[in-house]
């Protein structure tokens, strides 16, 4: 009786000792604590305090009226927004240059960090990894004027080898059919090394008495492949899908705002080009904080049906 009691004392003070475990861990390291406070700052001042400007979606917004003094308006912008003339093909394009960086671009990091996990000189695979990672810091603005200085019809390195050799120019830059094969080849050259990063790390935690078990059953790579390095990034491929669901009417501003022309405009004006030209020169700050604000609503709606899905499937979602 006396061990019951006891036990039911120690339940009973669990949630005071805990605290008080907290509060010696936070005193004991405050130093780790501080630096969190930056990464945390940064993400309340700028992600989470901006969220309440979303309300001007909603409002007839006045810079000199401010938020609070902003006459409301209610779903005016977004029905203003559904009856826009263009807002089917600006609705595709976004769609279908998403979809084809989910086809092409989403498994090229995924297949590299699978060749790469495959090599077995060292010195040879950092040095493959180092060139691959370099593109990713080279700016938007510098991989598009390499590609006018690749493609350009006038001197373009490669048009002019095809006049060399007796063809006849390719406008590239010009034609809509090549748009968006443009964009997500440049996207794949200069975004998948990097993306390698998680698949290695994730590949690195694989057991490698797994690999050496399968070799003494007699499977070979492409065996090995299929049932073990596989299925050990499967749940990171699933999370980093979902991810890439929740974003799929973001395609990236600036690489398509610095690619874009008037002939191309039909294949490539996506939302935020349109949001571009709308919100900061037309001054329609409202407007497109309603476009933004439902290009936020598809996304998640996107990620909570694929989160969903992950789940059926057995896997680990997102949340």
């Amino acid at each position: 009786m006396n061990d019951w009691a006891a036990k039911a004392a120690d339940a009973a003070d669990g949630p005071l000792v805990r605290r008080k475990k907290r509060g010696g861990t936070l005193r004991m390291d405050w130093d780790l604590y501080l630096l969190l406070l930056p990464g945390l700052l940064f993400f309340i001042i700028f992600k989470y305090v901006p969220m309440w400007g979303v309300v001007i979606a909603f409002q007839e917004y006045s810079p000199f009226k401010g938020i609070l003094g902003s006459d409301w308006v209610g779903l005016q912008h977004f029905a203003k927004l559904f009856a826009y003339d263009k807002f089917w093909e600006i609705f595709r394009n976004t769609l279908l240059i998403s979809f084809y960086n989910l086809i092409f671009f989403f498994p090229a990091p995924i297949i590299l960090a699978l060749l790469l996990n495959e090599l077995r000189h060292q010195l040879f695979k950092r040095s493959i990894q180092t060139i691959i990672y370099l593109p990713h810091f080279i700016s938007w603005v510098v991989v598009v004027g390499m590609t006018y200085l690749l493609l350009g019809t006038q001197g373009g390195i490669v048009n002019e080898i095809i006049a060399a050799f007796g063809g006849e120019k390719v406008a590239f830059l010009t034609t809509p059919e090549y748009f968006r094969t443009l964009l997500v080849s440049q996207s794949v050259w200069k975004e998948a090394g990097w993306g390698t990063i998680i698949f290695l790390a994730a590949l690195s935690g694989v057991d490698t008495q797994l690999y050496e078990a399968a070799i003494v059953d007699g499977a070979g790579r492409w065996r090995q492949l299929w049932h073990i390095t596989l299925p050990a990034i499967r749940s990171t491929i699933f999370i980093l899908l979902i991810l890439r669901l929740g974003n799929i009417l973001d395609v990236g501003f600036e690489h398509v705002f610095l690619m874009l022309n008037s002939t191309v405009m039909s294949v490539g004006d996506v939302f935020e080009t349109y949001v571009y030209r709308e919100g900061l020169i037309g001054g329609k700050f409202s407007y497109t904080t309603a476009v933004g604000l439902f290009k936020s609503l598809v996304g998640l709606a996107l990620v909570l049906g694929a989160n969903w899905l992950t789940k059926k499937f057995g896997e680990e979602g997102v949340f």
